[in-house]
């Protein structure tokens, strides 16, 4: 069994102080975990669905055949085909769950090139795993100091050496093509194992690496985001934020993926809003948007030689506006709408026993204005 991770509370003794008993790959718990919301879910056919979802360390996963048909449950380590050699990970899903994986990722299961199990992971095979991977922090290290010296323009990020130990993949980023056959040589000789270069994107760096994001949580492509969606500005404006380069960029350097999360509602609430490039012709000049508040549909504008003067509207007031001017006719200047609204929303609040007079409060700009005695 593996040893218990270091970043989970210790409750229980009997679990070595890690809440999945220590099935956790150096000390990264909940790294991408899932959960088998089907696992107590029989199919209505006899036949149990043949693949099984593994994992290796930091975000890589993959799917391989079980055709020995060995009893896998989560949490089993095992020891999987791995050219040169064997490789060891762990059974993060099983049954028919594995089934709609593999359908959102696109990956077919075919009986001809299908990845195979060989066994479970004996006593021997994770001690010999775990002397493996405790290489890799000096592997990093020392491949660093040859990088540079070698002057090439490329970044190591991380380095997984395979469960038998034969073989070594070295991730990477860089800004263009790199040549790196000479320092291949140099590794191969230096660590006497076979040498795979390969290159990732910033974005799946950040998810090697982790870190903590500006919520305080964290990076959401290290614990269980695996889908890397485009994001740019466009969405940032819609949710009416600044476009601000440093609160919108993650520790990746690219735009950050939460920003996607809200997009769809905010879509939503803004299809009924007129375009925010719209113009209003009044009595006193044109005026332009300057800010919407999405959920309270109202619209903030401006004139355009006044515009440090805002005005709220209703959006149903922007609409009746656009359609009075689409007519040839102007509107009342933004001032007298404006003051129509701010009427409309005084209401009585409490009556004042000291001064003997009613306080009403703006509902929007929450200040009390005295009135006539009651």
């Amino acid at each position: 069994m593996a040893e218990g991770c270091n970043n989970c509370a210790k409750e229980n003794d009997k679990n070595r102080g890690c809440k999945h008993r220590g099935n956790c790959i150096r000390g990264q718990c909940d790294k991408l975990e899932v959960l088998d919301w089907l696992a107590n879910i029989r199919p209505f056919y006899s036949e149990i669905f043949d693949y099984v979802e593994v994992r290796f360390k930091n975000d890589r996963k993959d799917f391989y055949k079980n055709s020995q048909k060995l009893p896998l449950q989560a949490g089993d380590w095992i020891a999987v085909e791995a050219p040169p050699g064997h490789d060891i990970c762990m059974v993060t899903l099983t049954g028919e769950l594995v089934r709609i994986q593999m359908r959102n990722k696109k990956v077919l299961p075919i009986a001809k090139n299908a990845k195979k199990i060989y066994r479970k992971a004996s006593e021997k095979d994770l001690i010999k795993w775990r002397i493996s991977k405790d290489k890799e922090p000096q592997t990093i290290s020392k491949a660093k100091e040859i990088i540079k010296d070698l002057e090439i323009s490329m970044k190591l990020c991380d380095v997984e050496y395979q469960g038998d130990g034969g073989k070594a993949i070295f991730y990477y980023t860089a800004e263009n093509r790199v040549d790196f056959r000479k320092l291949i040589k140099i590794l191969a000789q230096e660590f006497n194992v076979k040498i795979e270069m390969r290159q990732i994107g910033y974005r799946q760096e950040a998810a090697k690496v982790g870190g903590i994001g500006s919520c305080g949580r964290e990076l959401c492509c290290s614990t269980w985001l695996t889908d890397f969606r485009s994001v740019n500005t466009t969405a940032a404006r819609y949710q009416q934020l600044s476009i601000n380069t440093q609160k919108l960029t993650g520790q990746c350097g690219k735009l950050k993926c939460c920003l996607n999360y809200e997009l769809d509602t905010y879509l939503e609430a803004i299809k009924d809003f007129p375009d925010a490039d719209s113009k209003l012709y009044t009595e006193k000049g044109t005026a332009q948007c300057m800010k919407i508040d999405v959920f309270k549909k109202e619209m903030w504008f401006a004139y355009a030689k006044d515009s440090p003067t805002w005005y709220k509207l209703s959006v149903k007031e922007v609409q009746e506006i656009i359609m009075y001017n689409q007519q040839g006719k102007k509107a009342l200047p933004l001032e007298q709408l404006s003051m129509n609204n701010e009427l409309e929303q005084l209401e009585p609040v409490f009556q004042d026993m000291t001064g003997g007079h009613t306080l009403t409060r703006h509902s929007s700009k929450k200040k009390t204005f005295p009135s006539k005695n009651v």
